[in-house]
């Protein structure tokens, strides 16, 4: 049984880091991309950052040089390090899962794209 479940959020200030995880069962990492999404209230869900290798992630705009993105493959799970949090990345963030050979530089952030998704975390940033 395939299974995508988050954890790590909460509730922190501006300026505070949180790592979210992402751990996988049912299928091997080694060969599936997984991206973060997010969604704030009354917005869309947007894509936030990908990774379909150890050396091969994309990010969003928004949070270039502010999250990184790793995995661990020997454990089955990627990780998001957000620093430098910024009211704006309050949203639910879900991670979901694809063959890593459907996604790539130009069409990562594609929701449609993705076959297995978790039940998501909630980030808020408030002072």
């Amino acid at each position: 049984q395939v299974q995508l479940v988050e954890s790590g959020g909460g509730l922190v200030q501006p300026g505070a880091s949180l790592r979210l995880s992402c751990a996988a069962s049912g299928f091997t990492l080694d060969y599936y991309a997984i991206t973060w999404f997010r969604q704030a209230p009354g917005k869309e869900r947007e894509g936030v950052s990908c990774s379909r290798a150890a050396d091969d992630s994309y990010y969003a705009d928004s949070v270039k040089g502010r999250f990184t993105i790793s995995r661990d493959n020997a454990k089955n799970t990627v990780y998001l390090q957000m620093n430098s949090l910024k009211p704006e990345d309050t949203a639910v963030y879900n991670c979901a899962a694809v063959p890593v050979s459907r996604v790539g530089r130009v069409l990562w952030n594609r929701e449609y794209k993705y076959e297995y998704w978790g039940r998501g975390t909630q980030v808020t940033v408030s002072s």
